[in-house]
C-alpha cells in the first residue's frame, strides 16, 4: 500500500487497511530516510531550515507516527525496527543533515522503546554499514566509505544485505525477547574501532 509517511491521512489509511485486512500486525520496519541532495554535499553548516525539516520529519518523525499506528494493531506485543547508520554517532563526512536526523531517529527509538514496553512492543535500531544501495550511491565519497570498512572493520570485509535481513529476523523472533530500546550494529565491528 503506498504511504507518504509526511502525511498523517496516509499513514491512517494504511494502518486502518492492515487492521481490516489482518486483525493485527507483529513487526513494523521502518527504512525510509530523505535529505534533499545539496543537503548531503559541502558544509553541514549551510544546512537550510527547510532541508534540516525535511530530512527529520522524512527519516526520524516518521517512526514515531508509524509507531502510533501499529501499536494498537500490536495486540500480542511485537518489533519495531529502524534502520539507522553509524553516522547519528560519529561525523560521516558528506552525511551532514542525515547524521542528525539519523541520531534523532536513536534517540525516538529509546523514548518510544519506553513508552511501548508496557504494551509488550520492542523497539530497535540496526545501525548497518554501508550497502551499495540506490541511495546510498547519493551519498558522495560512498564507493571510498566501502573501501575504508573493508580495510578498518576487524571482520575485513563489508556486510551483505542476507546479514541485515538475518539481523532484523532476530530483532523480531522470541529469541530479542528482553532486546528494546537498543542500536544493533551491523557493520563487521568498524563502530568499535578509534583508529
Amino acid at each position: 500500500m503506498p504511504c507518504d509517511v509526511t502525511k498523517d491521512e496516509d499513514i491512517d489509511r494504511v494502518f486502518a487497511e492492515v487492521g481490516q485486512k489482518f486483525g493485527k500486525l507483529h513487526l513494523l520496519l521502518h527504512s525510509v530516510a530523505f535529505a534533499p541532495k545539496a543537503a548531503l554535499e559541502g558544509h553541514f553548516v549551510d544546512t537550510t531550515r527547510e532541508a534540516y525539516l525535511l530530512a527529520h520529519n522524512v527519516s526520524a518523525y516518521s517512526l514515531v507516527a508509524l509507531a502510533r499506528g501499529a501499536a494498537p494493531l500490536m495486540t500480542d506485543g511485537g518489533s519495531i525496527i529502524g534502520m539507522s547508520y553509524y553516522g547519528a554517532e560519529k561525523v560521516v563526512p558528506h552525511y551532514n543533515v542525515m547524521g542528525v536526523a539519523k541520531a534523532s531517529l536513536e534517540a525516538s527509538t529509546r523514548y518510544l522503546a519506553y513508552d511501548l514496553g508496557p504494551k509488550k512492543i520492542r523497539v530497535n535500531c540496526i545501525s548497518a554499514g554501508p550497502v551499495n544501495t540506490l541511495a546510498a550511491r547519493g551519498i558522495a565519497g560512498f564507493s571510498e566509505m566501502l573501501k575504508t570498512y573493508e580495510l578498518r572493520s576487524p571482520l575485513k570485509r563489508n556486510l551483505v544485505p542476507e546479514e541485515l535481513g538475518a539481523t532484523g529476523v532476530f530483532l523480531a523472533s522470541d529469541g530479542a525477547a528482553c532486546i528494546t530500546g537498543q542500536v544493533i550494529y551491523v557493520d563487521g565491528g568498524y563502530c568499535i574501532m578509534g583508529m
